[in-house]
């Protein structure tokens, strides 16, 4: 299951003890390529909140929250996958966001309302950290609630309904190797971690810097993903024969979905 996948609905708007557990069998139904099925995918229907008014950007659901001036300049961020990000109002439907890492730019986007105020369309490129190729992303959401009023019109609760996105951002490879399991993806964000539940060093990914795994069975994996030493996200992925699902919780906003993907 893409890791870009997972992250992509807050990128799009934002960012025990163990049991005893057995050895992944030889024959792991884990390992091969997985592409990620979007039009199967269940999200959240708790909305995303953010605003601009006065000048000033504020992501409510964001956590930590973001506040920072929509001028088009870039602004520091702390707490977040990224240093910096900038906002810029483009016209009185649609605005541009860029978000930085180490001063090089880790995504663009932009968010654009519709005439009648009720669906919003974002538009996102993930620049890979490795330099790899560009991985373009759309998304439609539903406004929820009322319009609030004196603010710029991308402003509100949005519900996401829909995604879309470029193949290279729908693609993993799991291969296991006794109790390890190493996980690549085409824009080089790559672990290996074994089945211990300790932490393990995540690889050219912006949003986790570590992940721990631990096997619930034979079928179904938990990871456990952390950024700066603070759980983050949370899923739960079970294999049945050619289709993986993966029911993927965002510790930080308790935002909950789930996504179905298939062995290539």
């Amino acid at each position: 299951m893409s890791k870009i996948a997972c992250f992509v609905a807050c990128l799009l708007f934002c960012g025990s003890a163990l049991c005893a557990f057995a050895a992944v069998p030889a024959h792991s139904p884990f390992d091969g390529t997985w592409r990620t099925d979007l039009g199967k995918t269940k999200f959240s229907h708790t909305p995303l909140s953010f605003y601009i008014g006065n000048g000033w950007y504020h992501c409510v659901t964001c956590n930590p929250g973001i506040d920072i001036q929509a001028d088009g300049e870039d602004h520091p961020l702390t707490g977040q996958a990224y240093d910096s990000m900038s906002i810029k109002i483009d016209d009185p439907h649609t605005i541009t966001v860029i978000a930085k890492k180490d001063g090089k730019v880790a995504y663009e986007q932009t968010r654009s309302v519709s005439a009648d105020g009720k669906v919003l369309t974002v538009k996102m490129t993930i620049h890979p950290m490795d330099g790899s190729q560009l991985m373009n992303f759309e998304a439609t959401a539903r406004r929820s609630g009322i319009a609030p009023l004196g603010v710029h019109a991308t402003s509100g609760q949005w519900v996401i309904e829909k995604e879309s996105a470029s193949a290279n951002g729908l693609i993993a490879t799991y291969k296991t190797n006794g109790d390890e399991i190493t996980m690549t993806t085409p824009d080089g964000e790559s672990y290996t971690a074994k089945l211990d539940g300790n932490d393990y060093p995540v690889k050219g990914a912006y949003g986790w810097d570590t992940v721990s795994l631990k096997q619930i069975n034979p079928h179904t994996l938990e990871e456990t993903d952390k950024r700066g030493g603070v759980v983050i996200d949370v899923s739960k992925i079970t294999v049945e024969g050619n289709t993986m699902t993966v029911v993927d919780t965002d510790t930080r906003t308790n935002r909950t979905s789930t996504y179905v993907a298939h062995k290539q």
